[in-house]
């Protein structure tokens, strides 16, 4: 039976693989679909507030995604 998690609960277990297993935010979150058998898709609720602004920055750092235009001293 798969447990239930909450946003709060996915983004704790998502930051300890990521420095426990030195992954990226991307891998972590495969990983762990990975290990309880669930499909990448299904946990798009549960990536929110912080993890999911780590996981854009992380993204346009990797060219994922256009970083957006930032207008200096604003």
């Amino acid at each position: 039976m798969l447990k239930i998690l909450s946003p709060q609960d996915f983004t704790i277990a998502i930051e300890h693989i990521k420095r426990s297993k030195n992954m990226t935010y991307m891998d972590a979150i495969q990983y762990y679909c990975e290990e309880h058998k669930i499909e990448i898709e299904t946990i798009g609720k549960l990536v929110q507030g912080s993890l999911k602004q780590k996981i854009r920055e992380e993204a346009e750092n990797l060219h994922f995604l256009p970083k957006p235009t930032r207008i200096p001293g604003l």
